[in-house]
C-alpha cells in the first residue's frame, strides 16, 4: 500500500504499522509522529495500523536560540 511519509510516497506491505513506517525512513530519536494529523504516543507505534493513502509526519525537535 502507498502512504506518504513526510510528504514522500512510500510503499509499505499490507498490515503495516506506524512502527514499520518509522523504520522505513530510519528515523532517529528524539521525534514525534502523527498519522493523518493526529499525534500518536510512542508507546502506540507498534499498535497503530496504517491504511493506504495515510499521511505520516515524523517531526524532530529544533534547537537554537
Amino acid at each position: 500500500m502507498k502512504v506518504s511519509i513526510n510528504k514522500i510516497s512510500h510503499e509499505l506491505p499490507a498490515g503495516a504499522t506506524l512502527a514499520d513506517a518509522i523504520a522505513r525512513v530510519e528515523a532517529r530519536p528524539p521525534f514525534a509522529a502523527a498519522v493523518n494529523m493526529k499525534f500518536v504516543p510512542n508507546t502506540q507505534y507498534k499498535q497503530t495500523p496504517l491504511a493506504a493513502d495515510d499521511r505520516i509526519d515524523i517531526i524532530s525537535p529544533v534547537t537554537g536560540g
